[in-house]
């Protein structure tokens, strides 16, 4: 409902958020099969297995579960081995118009991942270090002086985050353009959560203070970095950044019932997300040709990328060294993912190194569907079925 109080807004329409990323957070063991398996075969647990026979199980937890969830639309891609399984794409899209897998969507905090991995190629090059203080650049923001770069990618600054009705009235005008001073300056005036470094406490607010410092660094805009760094050398043609409610053709609408009635919510503002030059739109290709190559470090130096992953949130409660966030990137059980949901829009991007699992979801609302990221729930019962012994 409009009126939606601060909790339930984060589960629906947070980028991410500490709900979701907990909610991804399960504790099971598991390890890679190191089976060779023969040509038209993928490696599973239960040993090799025909591709076709895999993919044709993929379909079926797909319709299953949109059946279930009242999803209108999921465009799915799967790789197995480093393999193509499938990518295709059900249901409908704008009414009568059926979904195809070139439609391009809201990508949300899968950004946040190319915003970190930007971070760590800037480091790379000499031009800061994560554990830089922000008093660097912005010493007039409050405990400047003890928070590192870090602390804002891994969400354990303290800041308080700006997505809550009471502090930004979202759905007051859903199509209002945000500035970057707007959400910093709505997100300052609220308490700490915690002293820096103390406790995990998700915030939009971190990601775009980051942006802005990588800008000041760097002398060059977010949008920039992650062009040159991540969306070039990857092949991501069809990602781009645009604060505004514009998306290119052929458009994914998306749907929501968050002002309490079910409406298409495709021309929404995303300008209130993240950090400027890193609030995107993608296709589930696309995304697929980052999961592996953000998950595994392809595009940072090894010192880099262990920070990247190191597991400084897992003496926080309810997470541990086999479930935590990194620095913009969420870890579960082996997964190394993200989970955008918000306006309508929900996606995942997910690989899995020990069995080289690659996994990229795009799902819209029914009128029936449930609160929260239906596109996790997909992706789970996805991981469920192909490394039941590391489901995330």
């Amino acid at each position: 409902m409009f009126a939606r109080k601060s909790s339930d807004l984060r589960t629906r329409i947070g980028v991410v958020c500490s709900a979701c990323v907990l909610s991804l957070l399960a504790a099971c063991a598991g390890g890679g099969d190191g089976q060779n398996c023969a040509l038209g075969q993928v490696s599973l647990e239960a040993g090799c297995t025909d591709s076709a026979k895999a993919a044709e199980r993929v379909r079926r937890v797909v319709r299953d579960t949109m059946t279930e969830l009242d999803l209108r639309s999921a465009i799915v891609s799967v790789s197995v081995d480093d393999t193509p399984l499938l990518t295709e794409a059900w249901g409908e899209s704008a009414p009568g118009q059926a979904a195809t897998v070139d439609m391009h969507w809201r990508s949300g905090s899968i950004a946040i991942a190319y915003l970190t991995t930007a971070l760590l190629q800037l480091q790379d090059r000499g031009v800061l270090s994560i554990d830089d203080k922000l008093s660097k650049w912005l010493p007039d923001f409050p405990h400047a002086a003890d928070i590192t770069l870090a602390m804002l990618a891994n969400s354990t600054s303290g800041y308080a985050d700006y997505v809550d009705l009471d502090v930004l009235p979202l759905y007051k005008d859903v199509h209002r353009q945000w500035t970057q001073d707007e959400l910093i300056a709505a997100a300052l005036a609220q308490p700490m959560k915690c002293k820096p470094g103390t406790c995990f406490s998700y915030a939009h607010t971190n990601f775009v203070i980051l942006g802005r410092v990588m800008t000041m660094a760097s002398g060059r805009p977010v949008a920039d970095l992650i062009r040159t760094g991540i969306l070039e050398p990857l092949g991501m043609r069809e990602t781009r950044s645009d604060s505004t409610p514009f998306i290119p053709a052929p458009v994914l609408h998306a749907f929501s019932s968050d002002r309490g009635r079910y409406e298409d919510s495709t021309d929404w503002s995303p300008s209130w997300t993240i950090a400027e030059g890193s609030i995107m739109t993608s296709t589930v290709p696309d995304v697929m040709r980052s999961a592996a190559a953000i998950a595994t470090g392809r595009l940072v130096s090894p010192r880099s990328f262990a920070q990247f992953l190191e597991p400084r949130t897992a003496s926080f409660p309810r997470m541990s060294t086999e479930r935590y966030y990194g620095l913009g990137i969420l870890v579960s059980n082996g997964w190394v993912m993200q989970n955008p949901s918000f306006f309508g829009y929900s996606g995942l991007m997910a690989y899995l190194p020990a069995k080289k699992i690659s996994i990229a979801v795009t799902t819209t609302l029914g009128p029936a569907s449930p609160e929260g990221n239906t596109s996790d729930q997909l992706f789970r019962r996805i991981a469920q079925d192909l490394a039941p012994s590391q489901t995330p």
